[in-house]
């Protein structure tokens, strides 16, 4: 059962409308769904905006910040919740815990790191829950084509692609989160009760 989506992106707005338009209709779209947003915590760029649209829209928005990080990524003050973590890595966990999918919007290395670690858990097994991409505007399309090259090479097996959905549109995106299947068959040969998340 979804409840909350946990939503990876940028500190910045980057340079195309579209990218601040996607935000905005996809915290509408949370909201609308009665689904909660859980996302870095921060008021600015990405961030801040999908979580303006989400509270703008009567919907719940939980932020996760490390401490070290509340002067430099200007912590929004009006959210539902706002928790206060030690490190990055408590955060990514603990944003982990609180959700029930992922969903990657345009963003840098932050939003790279946060989607891959979460691609890896589920490859391994540590969770089996759906994870996307916003696709605004063929942003991730380099992404994708490197995802692609690695598995024609032989690092990646042809079956994990299956773990990334990928959307142009929040609202066809979040069908297919709330549509998603996991698949148990394919996972990495590590037993996952010996891994510690």
């Amino acid at each position: 059962m979804l409840r909350r989506i946990c939503v990876y992106c940028g500190s910045s707005s980057g340079f195309r409308k579209e990218y601040r338009e996607a935000a905005e209709a996809l915290g509408r779209e949370l909201a609308e769904r009665k689904l909660g947003l859980v996302y870095g915590g921060a008021s600015v760029g990405l961030m801040g905006t999908v979580a303006d649209s989400v509270l703008a829209a009567g919907g719940e928005a939980i932020g996760v910040l490390p401490r070290a990080l509340f002067g430099i990524e200007l912590m929004h003050k009006g959210l539902t919740q706002l928790h206060e973590v030690g490190s990055m890595h408590e955060r990514k966990q603990l944003m982990a815990d609180l959700s029930d999918g992922f969903i990657a919007l345009p963003g840098g290395f932050g939003t790279f790191d946060e989607l891959f670690e979460i691609i890896t858990w589920a490859q391994l097994g540590i969770h089996q829950k759906p994870v996307g991409l916003l696709n605004v505007a063929g942003y991730f399309q380099p992404l994708l084509a490197m995802v692609d090259h690695a598995i024609q090479e032989g690092f990646v097996k042809e079956e994990y692609r299956s773990f990334l959905l990928v959307h142009e549109h929040p609202a066809a995106l979040l069908e297919s989160i709330a549509n998603f299947t996991p698949r148990t068959d394919i996972l990495k040969w590590i037993d996952e009760e010996k891994i510690e998340p």
